[in-house]
């Protein structure tokens, strides 16, 4: 083959394994979630502060049907939720599973390598009512691929 196709064989071969070939990692979507948002606060950054952003707090009720998923996810802040009703089932980064009954509270790791989905695997709603102490801007979660032991 000459030597200046090869480039052009190559480009040609990746595009073609990209679209045969879909990425495995992909988010999983949520079903049978609503979530209601109770109140919203943001603290802006105060003149002449040398943090690098401010804070939003929210308050929000949040119900996952029975059978429901949350998909996998993580936050960029800290997330706390009191569990009024049900028993939410969180399953780990390392697969590992947590069973919240109600009348407890869920503390969320931050962060990309805290990937977790949260389930309703019993028979009547789990409710939350969930504070998210996020950075301006940033989404409530981040979907993210399941881990590789999923």
């Amino acid at each position: 083959m000459p030597k200046c196709l090869r480039p052009m064989v190559v480009a040609v071969c990746s595009v073609a394994a990209v679209s045969l070939f879909p990425a495995v990692a992909s988010a999983t979507p949520s079903s049978g979630v609503t979530a209601e948002t109770l109140a919203h606060v943001s603290f802006p950054l105060l003149p002449g502060s040398s943090e690098i952003a401010g804070t939003d707090f929210t308050a929000r009720k949040i119900t996952i049907a029975p059978g429901g998923t949350t998909g996998w996810h993580f936050h960029d802040g800290p997330v706390y939720a009191y569990v009024e009703s049900g028993v939410l089932t969180r399953t780990l980064q390392d697969c590992s599973t947590v069973a919240t009954p109600a009348g407890q509270v869920v503390a969320e790791d931050v962060g990309g390598d805290h990937v977790h989905e949260g389930t309703n695997v019993g028979s009547v709603p789990v409710v939350l009512y969930a504070a998210y102490i996020e950075p301006p801007g940033k989404p409530f979660a981040e979907d993210a691929p399941a881990p590789p032991c999923a």
